[in-house]
């Protein structure tokens, strides 16, 4: 849990809830802040299994799989090449359009060109290639005049897409199984912000969706992780633009690693088809593995 990136602090609530859950399951669980000592943490813990609570890069882009793997732990979540697949935006997308699944276009381009030019006609979003918890994300309204302003803190190769309008729906994966659909509501663009405080969105679950809708999201969320190669839980996340039809739903992006915090959506979604967090986190327990 925690770590260096951007998104420690949601990885610290997800590792603290995810505990307690597996104490209340019985397990014997050591709590470790990953920092440059990890691999000599684990040497002295000797963990029968690793649960991976870490967010954002290092935790979920392959970085740390690869050390576990190496020394040869079990662990949550999906493994090395998957995980660094699912976290570069742009080839997650390619992997979608190879198997046949729908996306809205988009192109990487240099910090300073989106800086000094609409790179594509408005309406569009821009956001890091490689972060998740929709950090980093500046949307260009139809209306507007000049380019985005981005900080300094955004990487210089950045994806530039088109906007998507419609609702936010989202579906977990458990190993093979679609959970069922969320429908996120919120005042806004569905933000850091509105992921992790309380009271910042509102979760239909199951979502309230035509059938047909809410089965091609169960359908595509399971086609997507296994395309992406994923273990484990995964959630994909969609844009559906009632208007029309099933052609206004496209994929957004597979986070091999969703939040387990409070306000989160694959444990909420587990409690919807029956699943308690300590269930949910027993099963990810004792579904790890290492060598694939």
């Amino acid at each position: 849990m925690g770590g260096p990136s951007v998104e420690r602090e949601v990885s610290l609530s997800s590792g603290r809830e995810c505990a307690a859950a597996l104490r209340e399951a019985g397990y014997d669980v050591a709590e470790v802040d990953a920092g440059r000592d990890l691999a000599q943490r684990l040497a002295e813990l000797t963990p029968d299994v690793v649960f991976n609570a870490l967010h954002g890069r290092w935790g979920e882009d392959g970085c740390v799989q690869g050390l576990l793997e190496w020394m040869g732990i079990p662990y949550t979540h999906s493994g090395v090449l998957s995980s660094a697949l699912a976290m570069d935006k742009s080839r997650t997308k390619d992997a979608y359009v190879a198997a046949g699944l729908p996306v809205v276009e988009s192109r990487l381009a240099l910090r300073d060109e989106v800086r000094a030019r609409h790179v594509m006609a408005p309406p569009y979003v821009v956001k890091p290639n490689n972060e998740g918890s929709s950090v980093g994300v500046y949307i260009v309204h139809e209306a507007a005049n000049a380019p985005p302003a981005l900080d300094e803190d955004m990487p210089d190769l950045v994806m530039v897409e088109a906007f998507a309008p419609g609702r936010e729906l989202t579906t977990t994966v458990m190993g093979h199984r679609a959970l069922t659909v969320t429908d996120i509501i919120t005042e806004g663009w569905y933000d850091y912000e509105a992921k992790y405080a309380e009271g910042g969105s509102r979760h239909v679950v199951p979502a309230e969706v035509p059938g047909e809708i809410f089965e091609a999201c169960l359908s595509y969320a399971r086609r997507a992780h296994e395309v992406l190669g994923c273990r484990g839980v995964s959630r994909t996340d969609f844009r559906w633009d009632a208007g029309r039809g099933l052609a206004g739903l496209v994929l957004l992006e597979t986070n091999t690693q969703p939040g387990m915090t409070p306000t989160s959506l694959s444990p909420e979604q587990a409690r919807a088809v029956g699943m308690s967090f300590p269930d949910m986190c027993s099963w990810m327990v004792e579904d790890a593995s290492c060598n694939r």
